[in-house]
């Protein structure tokens, strides 16, 4: 359902550095940008996840309440993604672990403070 998530930031450099690492350890890349917004993604037709400063060129904040789930195919890689996150200076908020018995998930803010969970579902 969903196309993207755009989670604002007040560094795109740092934002993108952070996402290519974090994000490569489930085979995302940056598909494309517009010079504003950084679109990663692993396919046509995926889900998206892009980083960016706002449009009205204030100050990125943190929603409270927003947090974006991004699926992976195996708990092994929800681990990897939660790991590198943390290693590039993420702050945890929930290392993996099984959460009910289709959801195995890790919670982590990013440079910016966006809240993230990557998860496996099923």
């Amino acid at each position: 359902m969903l196309a993207y998530v755009t989670l604002g930031s007040n560094d795109t450099d740092k934002a993108c550095a952070f996402y290519d690492a974090v994000l490569g350890e489930m085979g995302a890349k940056q598909v494309f940008n517009n010079g504003r917004l950084y679109f990663y993604g692993t396919g046509p037709g995926a889900p998206m996840l892009a980083v960016g400063g706002p449009y009205d060129e204030k100050a990125a904040t943190c929603g409270n309440g927003v947090m974006p789930a991004i699926a992976a195919p195996d708990n092994a890689t929800v681990d990897k993604v939660y790991n590198k996150a943390i290693e590039l200076g993420a702050q945890d908020e929930g290392a993996p672990g099984q959460r009910m018995p289709t959801f195995y998930g890790a919670y982590f803010r990013d440079p910016d403070g966006n809240k993230i969970c990557i998860c496996k579902l099923g």
